[in-house]
C-alpha cells in the first residue's frame, strides 16, 4: 500500500492550527466535563443567590403648574432650556433622597443572621425553626422563616456609625447586645437600653424570634445611606422631552423597595409644590414693589396732560395722530414688559445665558422700532406732538398699572393654591418575579466561561507540552528512529490491576505503560498479537542488521527521563527475540529503582548489585523465565553507590562472560539525564538505543540526553518512539499512520 508522506512538522515558533484543533478533539471529554461543572456551579449560584426585586413608578413633569407665572407668555416666546436633565438631577439630589432616608429610616439596618451559604435559600423555602431542628444545635444560632425584629430607635455616637452590633435573643422579650464578640449588655423590649456609657442607645419594640436567634444592627452615616439609596435608584425620561420619568428601585426586600420608591416620588412631588409656591411668592414681592412706582408715574402723566389741555384750551388729536399714539403705546407696553422680565431673570441667569441674550435682542428690536416712530412723530405739528407724548404716558402707565394689579391677584391665588407641575401617574409597584439573579443568563454565562476556560487550559497545556509527536521530529535531530511502538491498551489494563493491589502497600505511584511505575507481566506472552509487540518485532529485525557490524552483542536501553517505558521495551524486546530462537539475557542495571523483576512476578533481591558486591555468582544471580531462551538478572538490593559498582572490573568480566553465553545481552539502564549510570554501562556496549515517550520528551531534552552520552564517549545509534497514540493532535499536526492487520 502506498502512503502519502506526512507533512513536515511546524517550526517551534509557528502556530500549527491543525495540531491545536487536534488537541481539542483529544480532550473533548475534559472540555465537556469542565464545562458541565461550570454549568452546575452557575446553576447552584443562581439558586442560592438572594433574589433582588424591583419597584417601578411613573411621574410626569408638566410644562406649567397652576396659574401662569408673571410674563410667562413672554418667556415661552423667548425660549427656555430643556427641563429633563434638571429634573433628573433633582430626583437624584441629596435634598430628595436624604428626606427619603429620614422618612423610611434607611440609615438603620436590621439584618437577620442566616445559616452560611444556604441559609437564605432555606428561608425562602419556608424553613422555620421547627424544620431547621434537623440540622442540630447549630440551627439555634440563626434566624429562620417567620422570625423578625422591630427596632424603634438606635442612636449611636459618630464614632460608632457604621459599626455592626449583634443582637441575640436570650428569652421572651429579652436580648443581649454584642460588638466584635464583646458582650455590651442586656435589655428588654419596650425599654431604652444604654450601652458603652451612652454611646449606644437601643429601643426594641418587638421580638418575634426563638431564643438564640441573632440579628445584626447598624446605624450608618446619613451620607452613606444616601449613597446606597442613589446606587439602588434609577430615573430615566421616557422619550425625548416628554416630561414623563420612569423611576425604579431595587432591593432584596420587595416591600422596602416599594416603600422607598413611594417615598422618593412623594417627596419629589412635594418639593416641586413648595418650589412653585416659592416662585409665586418671589414674583408677588416683585410686583408689590413695582405697583407704587407705576401708580405714581400714572398720576404724574395724568396731571401733565390735564395741565397742557387747560393751557391750550382742550387740544384734540387728529386721526393720524391717534393711530401713531396706538402704535407707540403698544411698543411702550412691550418694552415695559421686557424690562420686568429682565428684572426677574437677572436673578437667575447671567447676561451670557441664551435666555438673557434673546431677551436683550428682542428689547433692542423694539427700541429701534420706537426710535423710527419717534422720527415720524417729529413731522407732526408741535401741539399734536406734545399732546401725543402726554397721552402716551398716560395710556402706557395706565395699562401697565392695570396689568400689574391683575398679576398680583393671579400670584396671590397661585400662592394659596399651588399644586405644582409634577403628577404621580403610577404609584410604586413591585414586579412579582425578581430581576436578579437572572438564572438562565447566569447558567449560560457560566457554561460559556467553563467552555472558554477549558479550551484555554487544553490549548495552553498543549502549547507548553512540546513533547515529540512524530518520528520526523526525532529524525530532525539526526537521530534515526528504529521503531514506533503504539500505546498498548492491554498492558495498561495489566498495570491498573497491579496498581489496585499494591498501591496501599508500596505507597508509590503506579502508572501505565511508558509511565513511572512497574511492568506487570510480559505483554509478548500475554498478547502476542498486540500492536506494540508487532512494532517490537519490527525493531528486532532492524536490530539484527544494525548489530551485524557491532563489536559485541550487547544492547543498552536508556532514556532521557523517568517514565518513558524503558523496562517495558527491554523486557518485551527480549521476549520477542527469545521467541525467534535467540538466547537472550535481560540485565536490570537500574540498581536504584529498577523493576524488571515485577514483569516476572518475583522480588528484586539477589541480582546485579549482589553480583557486583561478590555476594552471588553469575549463575546464582541469573534467573530463568517461562519463555524459552529468555533469562534475566534483577537489580538486587539497593546499594548506596551504584555508579561505583558499575565501574568495577567485576561488571566488565560479567558482561564478557554473558556475551559468550547468550546471543543477545539487553541492559536496562536508568535515565541518562537523571544519573550517570547509563553512560558508564554504555561504554561497555557497542549499541545504545534511546527510548523517547510520545508527548513527554521535547526535542531539546532528547538532544541534551544524546550530548550527555557523547560526552562519555558513547554514540547513540537510534531512538525508539514509545507509547505512540493515534491522537487527533498528532494526526492533524504531523500525520501519523498505524494499521492493524489480523
Amino acid at each position: 500500500m502506498t502512503q502519502t508522506p506526512a507533512s513536515p512538522p511546524p517550526a517551534d515558533d509557528e502556530i500549527d492550527l491543525g495540531r491545536l484543533l487536534g488537541l481539542l478533539l483529544d480532550h473533548k471529554w475534559w472540555i465537556v466535563g469542565i464545562t458541565f461543572l461550570f454549568m452546575l456551579g452557575g446553576g447552584a449560584y443562581a439558586t442560592l443567590s438572594t433574589p433582588v426585586y424591583q419597584a417601578d413608578a411613573l411621574v410626569q413633569v408638566e410644562d406649567t403648574g397652576g396659574v401662569s407665572a408673571p410674563l410667562n407668555d413672554m418667556r415661552e416666546m423667548l425660549g427656555r432650556e430643556p427641563r429633563a436633565s434638571a429634573e433628573l438631577e433633582i430626583l437624584r439630589s441629596r435634598m430628595v433622597l436624604g428626606q427619603a432616608v429620614d422618612r423610611e429610616r434607611l440609615d438603620l439596618i436590621v439584618r437577620p443572621v442566616r445559616l452560611p451559604v444556604i441559609g437564605d435559600f432555606l428561608v425562602r423555602r419556608d424553613w422555620d425553626r421547627s424544620r431547621a431542628a434537623v440540622l442540630g444545635g447549630v440551627a439555634e444560632r440563626y434566624a429562620w422563616s417567620g422570625e423578625s425584629l422591630t427596632v424603634g430607635d438606635l442612636r449611636v455616637t459618630p464614632a460608632m456609625e457604621g459599626e455592626t452590633l449583634t443582637l441575640q435573643v436570650t428569652g421572651e422579650d429579652q436580648f443581649r447586645l454584642a460588638h466584635d464578640d464583646r458582650v455590651l449588655g442586656e435589655g428588654r423590649t419596650g425599654e431604652d437600653a444604654s450601652f458603652l456609657d451612652g454611646q449606644v442607645i437601643l429601643f426594641v419594640e418587638d421580638i418575634s424570634a426563638g431564643a438564640g436567634a441573632r440579628f445584626e444592627l447598624q446605624r450608618r452615616a446619613r451620607l452613606a445611606a444616601i449613597r446606597d439609596l442613589r446606587n439602588r435608584f434609577q430615573a430615566t425620561e421616557q422619550g425625548n422631552e416628554s416630561g414623563v420619568f420612569s423611576l425604579t428601585f431595587t432591593h432584596t426586600d420587595s416591600e422596602q423597595a416599594r416603600r422607598a420608591l413611594n417615598a422618593i416620588s412623594d417627596i419629589y412631588r412635594r418639593q416641586n409644590v413648595e418650589r412653585q409656591a416659592a416662585e409665586a411668592e418671589q414674583s408677588l414681592e416683585f410686583l408689590e414693589e413695582q405697583v407704587p412706582q407705576v401708580r405714581a408715574r400714572l398720576r404724574e402723566a395724568e396731571d401733565a396732560l390735564n395741565e397742557y389741555q387747560v393751557e391750550q384750551e382742550s387740544v384734540d388729536m387728529s386721526m393720524e395722530t391717534q393711530a401713531v399714539l396706538d402704535r407707540l403705546v403698544d411698543l411702550e407696553r412691550q418694552i415695559t414688559e421686557l424690562e420686568f422680565e429682565e428684572a426677574e431673570i437677572s436673578r437667575r441667569y447671567t447676561q451670557n445665558h441664551p435666555t438673557y441674550v434673546t431677551l436683550l435682542e428682542k428689547r433692542e428690536q423694539l427700541e429701534n422700532e420706537r426710535r423710527e416712530l419717534q422720527q415720524e412723530i417729529g413731522g407732526l405739528p408741535e401741539t399734536q406732538q406734545q399732546v401725543l407724548r402726554l397721552q402716551r404716558d398716560v395710556e402706557v402707565n395706565q395699562e401697565v398699572y392695570v396689568q400689574l394689579l391683575n398679576r398680583m391677584q393671579e400670584m396671590d391665588i397661585t400662592r394659596a393654591s399651588t399644586v405644582g407641575n409634577v403628577r404621580i401617574l403610577d404609584d410604586a409597584a413591585v414586579l412579582p418575579s425578581p430581576v436578579e439573579p437572572q438564572r438562565g443568563l447566569i447558567v449560560a454565562l457560566a457554561t460559556v466561561l467553563g467552555g472558554m476556560l477549558s479550551v484555554a487550559l487544553v490549548l495552553l497545556r498543549g502549547m507548553l507540552n512540546r513533547g515529540v509527536e512524530s518520528q520526523e521530529q526525532i529524525e530532525e535531530l539526526d537521530l534515526p528512529v528504529y521503531a514506533t511502538v503504539p500505546l498498548s491498551d492491554v498492558q495498561q489494563k495489566l498495570v491498573k490491576r497491579l496498581r489496585r493491589r499494591r498501591d496501599l502497600k508500596s505507597g508509590r505511584r503506579r502508572g501505565a505503560t511508558g509511565e513511572e511505575g512497574v511492568v506487570t507481566g510480559v505483554l509478548a506472552s500475554y498478547s502476542p498479537t498486540d500492536g506494540a509487540i508487532e512494532a517490537l518485532r519490527g525493531l528486532r529485525s532492524s536490530l539484527h542488521f544494525a548489530m551485524l557490524e557491532a563489536a559485541d552483542n550487547r544492547l543498552v536501553i536508556t532514556g532521557p527521563s523517568p517514565g518513558v517505558g524503558k523496562s517495558f521495551i527491554s523486557v518485551n524486546l527480549a521476549a520477542v527475540c527469545a521467541q525467534a530462537g535467540q538466547k537472550v539475557l535481560v540485565v536490570d542495571a537500574d540498581m536504584r529503582k529498577g523493576h524488571v523483576h515485577h514483569a516476572f512476578g518475583e522480588a528484586s533481591a539477589g541480582g546485579l548489585s549482589d553480583l557486583l558486591s561478590e555476594k552471588l555468582t553469575p549463575g546464582e544471580a541469573i534467573r530463568h523465565t517461562d519463555i524459552e531462551g529468555l533469562d534475566y538478572m534483577a537489580r538486587g538490593s539497593a546499594p548506596p553507590n551504584p555508579a561505583e559498582l558499575l565501574m568495577n572490573e567485576r561488571f566488565t568480566r560479567f558482561l564478557d562472560q554473558a556475551s559468550e553465553q547468550y546471543d543477545l545481552v539487553l541492559i536496562d539502564t536508568p535515565p541518562i539525564l537523571a544519573v550517570t549510570d547509563a553512560s558508564v554501562v554504555a561504554r561497555h556496549c557497542s549499541t545504545t538505543l534511546m527510548v523517547v515517550r510520545f508527548q513527554l520528551n521535547p526535542p531539546r531534552e532528547i538532544e541534551a540526553a544524546r550530548r550527555r552520552l557523547e560526552s562519555a564517549g558513547v554514540e547513540t545509534r537510534g531512538a525508539i518512539l514509545n507509547s505512540m497514540e493515534a491522537t487527533a493532535s498528532a494526526s492533524y499536526g504531523y500525520g501519523y499512520y498505524h494499521y492493524s492487520y489480523k
